[in-house]
């Protein structure tokens, strides 16, 4: 995210049953490597990159940004969660302004089946909430990306709208802010 507001960035880790989400470290290149290059996780992205490429290009720490979320399994990465800022231009918004927050997030094809992206996703949106509590969230995903949909519905994010975008049906859904008590 460009702009987390309040939220010192990184924040400690966090921790859940399983996993443990953190910032990008050195040791985690290579996974992010096979994570680009793999032919499953491009299906709904834009497809795989060359492994040559992004080893000529990936950076000694890769994903050292505010907003990325490094998701470890006995201290080996197996996957990445992103809240960016949804750009303007783009379609799908559900403020006037745009720029909603943005839950983004892909894992190595090992970690697939496991419940590991709810239980890291969940742990990210707990802390944006606690981090940002009027802000609402936001994800989109292709609609025949079956998994990515039912995680959504799993998660609390509604339908908002579907639209073209990258030659594919996307789906909009969020997750509204919690309502403060009265």
């Amino acid at each position: 995210m460009t702009e987390l507001g309040s939220a010192a960035w990184p924040p400690a880790p966090i921790r859940t049953e399983r996993l443990e989400l953190r910032a990008s470290e050195a040791r985690d290149r290579t996974a992010f490597i096979e994570l680009f290059a793999s032919p499953e996780v491009g299906t709904y992205v834009g497809g795989a990159r060359p492994r040559e490429e992004l080893d000529r290009a990936m950076p000694d720490v890769p994903g050292r940004r505010p907003g990325l979320f490094v998701v470890t399994l006995d201290g080996s990465m197996i996957g990445m969660i992103t809240l960016d800022r949804r750009a303007a231009e783009r379609p799908g918004h559900v403020r006037p302004e745009a720029g909603e927050a943005e839950l983004g997030y892909m894992f190595l094809p090992a970690a697939w089946g496991h419940g590991y992206a709810a239980e890291a996703c969940t742990a990210v949106l707990d802390w944006f909430t606690t981090a940002l509590p009027d802000e609402p969230v936001i994800l989109s995903t292709q609609t025949a990306n079956a998994r990515a949909m039912r995680l959504a519905t799993k998660l609390g994010f509604t339908e908002v709208e579907r639209f073209e975008e990258y030659d594919a049906e996307q789906w909009l859904g969020v997750r509204p802010s919690p309502t403060p008590p009265r």
